[in-house]
């Protein structure tokens, strides 16, 4: 009768013992893509062998990564990405895209670690299928903030968002490295620069969307 009461305990601890296994991981590749299971399992506190128990190997390690990131991605993204019809009264698209960023930072390190594993380890289509949705939102958003004059037209909607994506985890190596100090608002004021808003209007929509995108983030680890 009690067994499976005991059993309560060591499901709790294995499940504490991945989720720290994971973070590690995170933290840990994306100063060295290059360092060992062995290595990862002393940082994380735990022997070797429980972290093979949990990860057979580096590639099941890295799987386990690119579902978290997944997972993390999705959740910060709206439920739906279909474009609003001009006459719905929808917020503007400098608006939604400040959103976007500033959601895309709370989970940037994920982001970030993706992006330098995919040289490597998961493979460019892995990592492509993971980023698809993030990808595809901030496409939609430019292309709507084109076709209403919000944005330049000088590159294309996925060219542009591109480039964009490129300068977003550019600032994630800098804040990693200790050369910048943001929580965001700074990439934000960047990326809608970079898309044609005036510096002026920018920090004024970044200043006005960044409060509730603070409290929904704040939430969501509440949650978690």
């Amino acid at each position: 009768m009690t067994k499976p009461l005991a059993r309560v305990p060591q499901r709790r601890n294995a499940r504490s013992n991945r989720e720290r296994i994971l973070a590690t991981a995170r933290r840990e590749l994306g100063r060295n893509p290059d360092i060992t299971l062995e290595e990862l399992a002393r940082a994380s506190g735990v022997v070797r062998r429980t972290l093979f128990g949990h990860f057979p190997g580096r590639e099941a390690l890295l799987e386990a990564l690119a579902e978290e990131a997944s997972e993390a991605l999705l959740g910060v993204l709206p439920a739906d990405q279909t474009p609003p019809e001009p006459e719905s009264g929808a917020e503007s698209a400098d608006r939604s895209f400040a959103r976007f960023v500033l959601s895309m930072w709370t989970v940037g390190d994920r982001y970030r670690l993706l992006l330098t594993l995919a040289r490597r380890d998961l493979g460019q289509e892995r990592v492509t299928e993971v980023l698809a949705p993030a990808r595809r939102a901030a496409t939609t958003i430019l292309d709507r903030g084109q076709r209403d004059g919000v944005f330049h037209t000088q590159l294309p909607p996925a060219v542009l968002s591109a480039g964009l994506e490129a300068m977003t985890v550019a600032l994630l190596e800098e804040v990693n490295s200790g050369e910048l100090e943001d929580d965001g608002t700074h990439a934000a004021v960047a990326a809608l620069i970079a898309a044609g808003v005036p510096e002026k209007q920018a920090r004024v929509v970044v200043d006005e969307v960044a409060p509730a995108e603070a409290e929904r983030a704040a939430r969501s680890v509440a949650a978690d």
